[in-house]
C-alpha cells in the first residue's frame, strides 16, 4: 500500500512560493522565508493571490506533486498542474470505453450510489446512538429508514435518471435533519438548507470548503493509479469538471467531511471569529479559520482505519487512493465488481 505523505497547505493570502534547491520556498512581505522538503510531499494546496514560480511548477510536475489553486475569497477550487498522466496508456483507453457504455456506467453508479446513502445513513444512527437525548430521535429515525428504502431499490434503478433523482431524494432527506446533528453553538452555527456558490452560512462555508479540498485529493488519487478524473461515469463529462472525481467522492462525502465538520463544530475548535461575511451574504472561512480547520484535518487523515475490503490497517486520508486502486481494477477486470466504501 502506498505510503501518506504530507499536504502543504499555503493558507496567507499574500504568500508566494518558490524553489530553493530541494525545497519549497515559501516567501511572505511580513514573515521570515519557510522552507519544506519536496521529498515529503505529494500536494500542495495554495490559498494565496500571488501563486508559485515557474521553477517550483516544472520541479513539482517532475516529481509527481500536484500543485492546486484556490481562490482565497471563496476558497473555490480555480486549476491545479499536475504534470505527465502518470498511469499505462491500456488502462486509460480501457477508462474512455466503458465510460461511454450506459450500461455498464450505471452499473458502476449504482455502487457509488451504495457507499452514499450507506455512509449518509451511519452519520445519521451514530447521532442516534450517541446523542439519544440532544437529538429529534423520532425525525432521524423516519429520515433512517427512507434513506434504507431507497438503499434497497438501488438494484431495481434501470436508467441513468432514476439514479439521479433517488440521490437527490436522499440528498434531500438527509441534508434535512443535518441542522439536528449541531449540538454546539447553534446561534452561530445552523443548517437550514445546502448553499453552495457562494455558501451563506458559516456552516455550508465548511462543507463546501472541505467538499473542494476531498474532491482534489480524490483526482490526485485517480491520477496517481492511471484514471482520468475528468471522465466519469455518473456525473457527465463537462469542460473543466473533474466528473470522476465527483464520482468517487460520493461515497466520502458524509462519512468524512460531513463528520469532520460536526466534529470541528460540536467540539468548539471553530467559531464565529474563523468566516468572513460578505455583503452579498456570501460566508467564507478566513485566514485563521482555515489554519485551524486545515490542521485538524491533517490529523485526521493521519487515523489509522482497517479498510473493510482489503483488510489492511491503512491511514484515513488514504481512503481516496484505495478506492481508486479499486476502481482501477475493476475497470481492468481483475475483480469482478467495484466495492465501494462502507464506513463503520
Amino acid at each position: 500500500m502506498r505510503k501518506l505523505l504530507n499536504t502543504l497547505f499555503i493558507v496567507s493570502e499574500e504568500s508566494y512560493l518558490g524553489l530553493d534547491g530541494e525545497n519549497v520556498l515559501v516567501l511572505s512581505s511580513d514573515k521570515d522565508p519557510v522552507r519544506f522538503p519536496l521529498h515529503t510531499l505529494e500536494n500542495i494546496m495554495s490559498f494565496s493571490y500571488k501563486g508559485a514560480s515557474p521553477a517550483l511548477i516544472g520541479e513539482c510536475t517532475k516529481r509527481g506533486i500536484s500543485i492546486s489553486f484556490f481562490s482565497p475569497s471563496s476558497n473555490r477550487f480555480l486549476g491545479s498542474v499536475n504534470g505527465d498522466f502518470r498511469g499505462n496508456v491500456l488502462l486509460r483507453k480501457t477508462h474512455y470505453h466503458l465510460s461511454e457504455n450506459s450500461e455498464y456506467s450505471l452499473s458502476l453508479s449504482k455502487q457509488f450510489m451504495i457507499g452514499k446513502i450507506y455512509n449518509s445513513r451511519l452519520v445519521i444512527e451514530r447521532a442516534l446512538r450517541d446523542h439519544p437525548l440532544r437529538v429529534d430521535t423520532e425525525e432521524l429515525r423516519k429520515v433512517s429508514m427512507l434513506l434504507k428504502n431507497q438503499f434497497q431499490a438501488i438494484p431495481n434503478c434501470d436508467s441513468m435518471d432514476k439514479m439521479r433523482g433517488l440521490e437527490g431524494n436522499c440528498a434531500s432527506w438527509y441534508f434535512s435533519v443535518f441542522d439536528q446533528l449541531i449540538l454546539q453553538n447553534k446561534d452561530v452555527f445552523f443548517f437550514h438548507e445546502r448553499s453552495r456558490r457562494p455558501p451563506m452560512d458559516n456552516v455550508n462555508a465548511l462543507l463546501s470548503f472541505f467538499y473542494a479540498i476531498l474532491a482534489n485529493d480524490c483526482a490526485s488519487a485517480l491520477e496517481g493509479v492511471g484514471l482520468d478524473p475528468y471522465v466519469g461515469f455518473m456525473h457527465v463529462d463537462r469542460p473543466g469538471r473533474r466528473s470522476l472525481a465527483l464520482d468517487l467522492m460520493e461515497e466520502f462525502r458524509s462519512i468524512i467531511v460531513d463528520r469532520f465538520v460536526l466534529t470541528l463544530i460540536n467540539n468548539k475548535v471553530i467559531n464565529i471569529n474563523h468566516f468572513t461575511k460578505y455583503e452579498n451574504g456570501a460566508v467564507t472561512l478566513n485566514e485563521t479559520g482555515r489554519k485551524i480547520s486545515l490542521s485538524s484535518w491533517q490529523k485526521r487523515k493521519q487515523e489509522i482505519i482497517v479498510h473493510p475490503f482489503l483488510e489492511e490497517k491503512i491511514p484515513r486520508g488514504l481512503l481516496p487512493y484505495s478506492q481508486s486502486l479499486l476502481l482501477a481494477r475493476y475497470l481492468r477486470g481483475d475483480i469482478d465488481a467495484y466495492p465501494p466504501y462502507l464506513g463503520v
